[in-house]
């Protein structure tokens, strides 16, 4: 029940309460993670030769966490189910075998639904890995594995509300769930591949080749060109660049909008300078195959700084296409702040 004097607190209180539990949760979670150790490691381990699935339970808030830990693992790799302890132990542990591991989730490890059907795990010659707040409980004491997840204080001013000690085993589980999602390579194929309804789904599945600028979109210009000759292409393209070609078709380099502001300020007389004198040699390339998610990493990541565009090339170093930052972006692809580098 709300009291009078709760309805008339300044708004700056109120912000203060807010940032207080952000700033209490923080602490707790950075203490946490400094105490992470070969338990932790056990329990990744353990799941990650599961021959199985990874049987995920838990009641109340820790059912919850537990909830979204299954999808967490199984959205990654992880083949994981989700069960309610009660229902459990009433019929639905028939979905479990001897080759699954048993992940519970209980901060105090002493409620009884849980620790009974981590007794029947046990009978099932599961392994069984605790996540709790108390490592010497009776939970803990069932188990093969114990990660302790405990924090000093929850976030509710009574202390008893579980706030922190959720987000503690919620943290604990996602890390759990990337570090098997990095020992088993999984990657942004592979989690278009489990995602492929969802827009992110597809668009990491979508190819440079479905994305790039072809035919008579393409900027080429001829190795013994001048910049003279070589502008109308770069400004009637509107790519910002032209690629530069040899006689046979073979990527020569890029001659891209920087190149030209630049030319124009140490030069004198530059429009006749042949556009060789004038390019960037060897520009960046990728495969039509490629992913486009790749194509961006790619652009953001380069050694000599962010650029905006690569030559899609073939086997013979032949453009085939221009691919432009824009053309990822509108594709819904995201990445890191690219900066506004010109392409070299």
């Amino acid at each position: 029940m709300m009291h009078d004097a709760d309805r008339t607190r300044p708004d700056g209180e109120i912000l203060d309460i807010g940032r207080g539990v952000f700033a209490q949760q923080a602490r707790e979670l950075e203490a946490l993670g400094g105490r992470l150790g070969q338990a932790f490691t056990d329990a990744v381990g353990a799941m990650r030769d599961c021959d199985g699935r990874v049987i995920v339970t838990g009641l109340g808030k820790s059912g919850i966490v537990a909830r979204k830990l299954a999808a967490t693992l199984t959205a990654t790799g992880t083949p994981a189910q989700f069960i309610h302890p009660v229902e459990a132990i009433h019929g639905d542990l028939g979905v479990a075998g001897s080759g699954d591991v048993m992940l519970a989730i209980s901060r105090s490890g002493d409620n009884p639904e849980v620790t009974q059907l981590a007794g029947l795990a046990r009978h099932f010659g599961m392994v069984l890995i605790a996540l709790t707040g108390r490592p010497d409980s009776q939970l803990a004491r069932h188990s093969d594995v114990v990660v302790p997840c405990d924090v000093s204080r929850e976030a509710c001013p009574l202390n008893l509300t579980p706030t922190t000690s959720a987000t503690a085993a919620m943290v604990t589980g996602d890390a759990i769930a990337l570090a098997l999602l990095t020992l088993r390579g999984f990657d942004e194929r592979d989690f278009a591949t489990y995602h492929p309804g969802g827009v992110l789904g597809r668009s990491l599945l979508m190819s440079v080749g479905e994305l790039m600028h072809t035919g008579e979109e393409m900027p080429l210009v001829n190795l013994d060109a001048t910049l003279r000759e070589c502008l109308p292409v770069l400004v009637g393209k509107r790519l910002g660049c032209a690629c530069v070609v040899h006689d046979d078709g073979t990527l020569a380099g890029i001659c891209a909008d920087g190149d030209v502001k630049r030319i124009l300020l140490e030069h004198e007389a530059p429009l006749e300078r042949p556009i060789a004198d004038l390019m960037t040699p060897d520009p960046a390339t990728i495969a039509v195959d490629d992913l486009a998610v790749a194509a961006l990493r790619r652009m953001e990541e380069r050694e000599r700084g962010p650029i905006t565009v690569l030559v899609v090339v073939d086997r013979d170093r032949k453009p085939v296409g221009l691919l432009h930052i824009h053309d990822i972006l509108r594709a819904g692809i995201y990445g890191r702040d690219t900066g506004d580098d010109l392409p070299r």
